[in-house]
């Protein structure tokens, strides 16, 4: 039985430390780091809040996994080797069975990419999870959202609309898929942050960023970002044949792969002249890279689909405050 807030923390994630670099971790009022010198530090943090950012049903494992996922899709966006993390963890009532699964699933992530927990803090209330997470780049090396120019080419790694599809077909919203239900379940409670994708666009890709909201949102933040507009090839999104079912049969349209949210798949830009480089690059990775569009200098996102071009919404992605 848990006694306290400080035998919970001794008890689930106080953990020997991995990283060089440690100065100070959990056990004192606040973390001390020390990168080498020739690194940048990057830093993300988000927030999952329960019904919002995973149905009341999810197995704990899950969710333990996800909150650190999520963190570790923005580093990899960044071009970032995970280094630390901090965790704040809200909860209704400490239960040890939740806890034990919570931390298996965070920390089982965690140990695949050599992350140390250093920090962070428990309260009581309705379950959120809250992590930042902490990795490194060269120098100067860090991708940003701010690069892409006219002409370069569009990419996104995996596939897009599986987490989106499972999240519907729980609500009972469109038909389960009879087969691939899993893999979309997959995709949608344990995403796979595509660390060693990133680390591959280093000194390559042009501009880059996390697929959290749709593609169609956040490749406009991408483009505002940059001051240029694009064209989205929708016959060469990448799709999984329980996406492609659900198209055919007109149940989604292209909701689902355009702004159904949580893929966590990296979205990039290349020059043209730098493909070549790219392919050799991303040989060995376990996720496809796919080309979609292309930048163009005119303002604003246009989709191309079987010939006809069609300028698309403002946003068209998931929205915290928008409705």
């Amino acid at each position: 039985m848990v006694s306290s807030e400080f035998d919970l923390i001794e008890r689930f994630f106080r953990r020997p430390l991995r990283q060089p670099g440690v100065v100070c971790g959990i056990g004192d009022d606040a973390a001390v780091l020390r990168p080498p010198p020739d690194r940048d530090l990057v830093v993300t943090v988000d927030t999952l809040i329960e019904g919002v950012h995973f149905p009341p049903a999810t197995r704990a494992f899950d969710i333990g996994h996800k909150a650190l996922a999520v963190n570790l899709s923005d580093l990899a966006a960044m071009g970032a080797a995970p280094a630390w993390a901090t965790l704040a963890l809200t909860l209704p009532r400490a239960d040890e069975g939740w806890l034990e699964g919570f931390r298996e699933g965070f920390f089982t992530l965690a140990q695949r990419y050599g992350i140390d927990l250093v920090g962070g803090d428990t309260t009581r209330g309705g379950l959120s999870i809250t992590v930042q997470a902490m990795g490194m780049t060269p120098t100067s090396a860090a991708l940003t959202r701010a690069g892409a120019r006219v002409g370069d080419r569009i990419y996104v790694t995996g596939t897009l609309g599986d987490a989106a599809l499972a999240l519907r077909a729980l609500a009972g919203e469109v038909a389960r898929p009879a087969a691939g239900l899993e893999r979309c379940l997959g995709r949608l409670n344990r995403p796979d942050p595509r660390i060693e994708a990133g680390l591959a666009l280093q000194g390559l890709a042009s501009a880059a960023i996390d697929v959290s909201d749709g593609v169609l949102a956040d490749l406009r933040h991408l483009l505002t970002a940059s001051g240029v507009g694009g064209v989205l090839e929708l016959e060469r999104l990448p799709l999984s044949a329980p996406v492609r079912r659900v198209l055919a049969t007109g149940d989604a349209g292209w909701s689902l792969p355009l702004s159904g949210g949580d893929d966590y798949e990296l979205l990039f830009t290349v020059a043209a002249q730098h493909e070549p480089r790219l392919r050799e690059r991303v040989k060995g990775l376990d996720c496809p890279v796919s080309r979609i569009g292309i930048v163009q200098p005119e303002l604003g996102l246009r989709a191309v689909l079987d010939g006809v071009t069609q300028v698309l919404p403002g946003h068209g992605g998931y929205d915290h405050f928008g409705g």
